[in-house]
């Protein structure tokens, strides 16, 4: 029988969000190079069109800030559960947070997409394993897949586990699967965009 990996931490509490916020980029300074390929790849979605893009974990606001500033054209939701990240993120933002929709929702709950609309980009980056289970993260990917408009991709980012990544292989999925995971959800053609200390950046359409 599955049993949820627990978190160490509460990241709906202040407390503890600001201590994330205030060590990832110390601990992994190199996830501006996985900004960078993000905002890449939904630039040449987008080819000078506005694009509607969904963040799925959009925590304190690290990636939506590059993104935002790269592509003037984007219309951003940001998806978090807890209120203290999104309460973060307005801050790192703001007069961008004015470009930005904050949606608290845990994407545990099975309506978590409901009344979004559609979108053209799904991002997440460091979330899936957010789900407390590796098990689950075909069903996350299938609803990622239900809310993107045609020819819309998917930008995921994780955590892997193995040999230079993570030592926990329920909460983390190897890189192959990753891909099976994302496969399982409806999507055909998977690439790996960007690979560095223990993530993995997949492009999937």
């Amino acid at each position: 029988m599955r049993a949820d990996v627990p978190s160490p931490v509460d990241l709906r509490q202040l407390e503890d969000a600001r201590e994330w916020a205030n060590e990832v980029m110390v601990k992994r300074p190199w996830r501006v190079e996985f900004f960078q390929v993000f905002a890449l790849a939904i630039q040449e979605r987008a080819a000078g069109q506005p694009l509607r893009v969904l963040e799925l974990g959009s925590g304190p606001g690290f990636l939506a800030e590059h993104l935002l500033k790269a592509l003037p054209n984007i219309e951003y939701v940001a998806l978090d559960f807890s209120p203290a990240m999104h309460e973060l993120a307005a801050q790192r933002l703001g007069a961008l947070a004015k470009r930005v929709k904050f949606i608290e929702r845990s994407f545990l709950d099975e309506s978590w997409g409901h009344g979004l609309g559609e979108f053209d980009v799904v991002v997440t980056l460091q979330a899936v394993h957010e789900l407390r289970h590796k098990s689950r993260a075909p069903k996350l990917h299938s609803q990622v897949n239900q809310l993107l408009a045609p020819e819309g991709s998917y930008l995921v980012c994780d955590h892997f586990a193995g040999e230079g990544g993570m030592s926990n292989d329920q909460l983390f999925m190897s890189v192959t699967e990753q891909q099976a995971a994302i496969r399982l959800g409806g999507f055909q053609n998977i690439r790996q965009l960007h690979a560095k200390g223990s993530l993995v950046l997949h492009h999937a359409t």
